[in-house]
């Protein structure tokens, strides 16, 4: 007969401080001695915390140590404190209703609710049963069976005796759990910037599994071809469906709107000039048709308006002294540039008299007139327009007389780096062997920052903990345990190997997402994954005063974690999502040209001449790190690769060029097309353009 492997979990507060408080698992303890079949190898007290618990059941779930059956003893009622349905639930790969059914039945045995006496039971409220009632986490995880039971040590050895019986039946015969249907798998890895690889085995020949649960182990699980491998165009396409239409805000003129998008035509609330000014700096003057000007004149004092915004008129006779840009005083209809005048003082200081040299000035000479920049109620700015950096569209707002506009809302994006083996940039220490300094996150934080976009730093999550990766993605995408409510986009770097702890899987059956593409047929860059997780949007009726949730979806990036793929994969797939997202390709003019149309998002694309040779990929297309100059005698754009060295190639290069896929080389002298990640420089450096 065989002798399965047992383990007990308590999880108390008090008694993993004290462990001579537990009594669960002394009640349990003579249960499993009853029957031989079972040996109680282990027993263990963990807090009521959400990632102690995963670690603990992941310890007996796999690895040398795993056991048949584990037994967790712990409240899991409604109290928020209760971590136990939510941490065991996501482990659990198969569920066992019967079981817990048979524990609820017999359960009302011994604490029957006050409805008992009747023939029939219809409904129980959740909240009249008893403790040992409520729902509990029980199945299968990967070769071990989980079964939850009470915190108290009645409630928990009434529940095992229960079920002791079924357990032999439930738990897998089999450590090795049926593997799907294994298939061949016809495509190549491609590893950037490293020696080429010699594979004693043809790609076609390695059976590879459609499955992707995490508990299949490495050589039978391969979690890409559970999708097809699509192409960039196709790529793109998918991401563009799935991006969220733009939301529409209200907020004041300040420099926060700067990379905001115009949601809706704005029109001027006030004139530009309001009142007639003078064009240069001079003298106002009452001129009269077919009247001379050559003559001298008193120069009048004219002090500023005061708050009610009155002038002291000008008289005929008088002149007086106006600088650019200032209102004329009333009466005055034309201005005479100083040049024009000369003083009578000896000094060459102004003086009470002044004389006009010129003798053909006219009304409205040098003036603006009320309106004649921008006239009232005109539009000024349309749907679709960026608020640049540069300031005109700012300052256009505010002459007009515009306190606030409706703009499209700029998405928060958070930065997750996931790995065991990552350390932080910023660490002082030297690095032991196996350790790798995080250089993704600050670098896509700072792309991310100079296109404008608010940014979170997540941190790193460890994947060698169980049950970080998944805290971490739900708390960054809902806000849990945060003070903020949640990112609209996660872009995450790492974690694609296909281990155990391999994160993909938790988008699927943890978050309840959908991943759209797993698999793009590029250089680099080819395991870049695209997801949406669903999530409940409030949002407040202003109407009504009503709370309304809607279902909405975030997005989620998962990036290679090789350098130079992810900077590359930010801005070929992030970066028009982010754009479509913001309001970029919602002007209305596009819309009213082309009519169904789709706006052109992402980088600028350019004409290059390559300098060199450039090595294609025969199966590929390839976006290769380079350096654009601007030449100054032709006028024409020039491409020289960066290198082909992961980290090193992205220092100073300021496009990728696009290399399809052929056999041979990108001859020297050809023309090919280049998305512009940055400024253009010449030769010498100086930005040109």
């Amino acid at each position: 007969m065989e002798i399965k492997r047992a383990a007990i979990l308590i999880i108390s507060d008090e008694a993993s401080e004290d462990s001579s408080l537990d009594r669960a698992a002394r009640a349990l303890a003579p249960v499993l001695a009853k029957e031989e079949k079972w040996e109680l190898s282990a027993i263990r007290i963990v807090p009521n915390n959400y990632l102690q618990i995963q670690q603990a059941v992941c310890d007996w779930t796999s690895g040398p140590n795993w056991h048949h059956l584990v037994l967790l003893s712990a409240a899991t009622g409604s109290a928020a404190k209760d971590n136990t349905l939510e941490a065991v639930t996501s482990l659990i790969h198969r569920h066992a209703p019967g079981l817990v059914q048979d524990m609820i039945a017999d359960s009302l045995k011994f604490t029957p609710c006050e409805n008992q006496s009747s023939p029939l039971i219809i409904y129980i409220p959740a909240h009249s049963l008893p403790v040992a009632k409520l729902e509990r986490p029980v199945g299968v995880c990967d070769k071990t069976l989980i079964v939850s039971l009470p915190g108290s040590p009645k409630g928990a050895m009434e529940n095992l005796e229960a079920v002791m019986n079924l357990l032999p039946r439930v738990i897998p015969q089999n450590p090795r759990l049926p593997q799907p249907r294994l298939q061949p798998y016809h495509d190549y890895h491609h590893a950037h910037g490293h020696p080429i690889r010699k594979a004693h085995m043809s790609p076609q020949d390695r059976p590879r599994s459609k499955s992707n649960r995490p508990a299949m182990g490495l050589n039978q699980r391969y979690r890409p071809c559970a999708n097809p491998m699509l192409s960039v165009e196709e790529a793109l396409r998918v991401i563009r469906e799935q991006t969220p239409a733009p939301i529409v805000v209200e907020t004041p003129i300040t420099t926060s709107i700067i990379g905001s998008v115009i949601a809706e035509d704005v029109y001027a609330s006030e004139m530009v000039p309001a009142y007639p000014t003078s064009l240069v700096d001079g003298y106002a003057i009452i001129a009269e048709e077919g009247k001379t000007t050559n003559a001298f004149f008193h120069r009048a004092t004219i002090t500023l308006p005061n708050r009610s915004g009155a002038f002291e008129p000008l008289h005929p006779g008088t002149i007086a002294r106006i600088t650019a840009g200032a209102s004329l005083p009333p009466n005055a209809n034309a201005v005479v540039m100083f040049d024009d005048t000369a003083s009578s003082t000896l000094d060459g200081q102004d003086g009470e008299i002044v004389e006009i040299l010129a003798d053909d000035i006219v009304p409205g000479e040098n003036i603006r007139e009320p309106g004649s920049d921008v006239a009232l109620n005109s539009k000024v700015l349309a749907r679709g327009d960026l608020i640049s950096p540069v300031g005109g569209e700012i300052g256009l707002l505010a002459a007009t007389g515009t306190r606030t506009v409706k703009v499209f809302k700029k998405c928060r994006v958070g930065v997750l780096s996931i790995g065991g083996d990552l350390v932080e940039h910023s660490n002082p220490s030297t690095l032991v062997r196996g350790q790798i300094r995080d250089s993704n996150r600050p670098s896509l934080l700072s792309c991310l920052d100079s296109w404008g976009f608010e940014t979170v730093d997540l941190g790193l999550a460890r994947e060698t903990a169980a049950g970080e990766v998944e805290h971490t993605l739900r708390d960054s995408l809902y806000g849990v345990d945060r003070a903020f409510s949640g990112v609209d986009v996660l872009v995450v770097t790492g974690s694609m190997s296909l281990g155990k702890l391999d994160f993909t899987p938790i988008i699927e059956s943890t978050l309840g997402g959908t991943i759209h593409f797993d698999r793009v047929s590029m250089k680099p860059g080819i395991t870049t994954t695209f997801a949406t997780v669903p999530f409940k949007a409030t949002t407040a009726d202003a109407a009504t005063e009503k709370i309304r949730q809607k279902h909405a979806s975030k997005l989620m990036f998962s990036l290679p974690g090789d350098p130079a793929s992810t900077l590359a994969t930010l801005n070929l797939f992030v970066l028009p999502s982010l754009q479509k997202f913001a309001g970029l390709g919602e002007s209305s003019q596009a819309i009213a040209t082309k009519p169904g149309s789709t706006p052109q998002l992402g980088l600028p694309r350019v004409a290059v001449v390559l300098t060199h040779h450039f090595p294609l990929d025969p199966k590929r297309t390839e976006y290769h790190r380079a350096v654009v100059t601007g030449s100054r005698s032709d006028g024409r754009l020039y491409a020289t690769s960066t290198g082909v060295n992961s980290v090193g190639s992205l220092a100073k290069a300021n496009a990728l060029v696009i290399l399809r896929a052929g056999r041979g080389v990108g001859i020297k002298g050809e023309i090919v097309e280049a998305l512009m990640m940055g400024p253009v420089y010449a030769s010498d450096t100086r930005i040109i353009c």
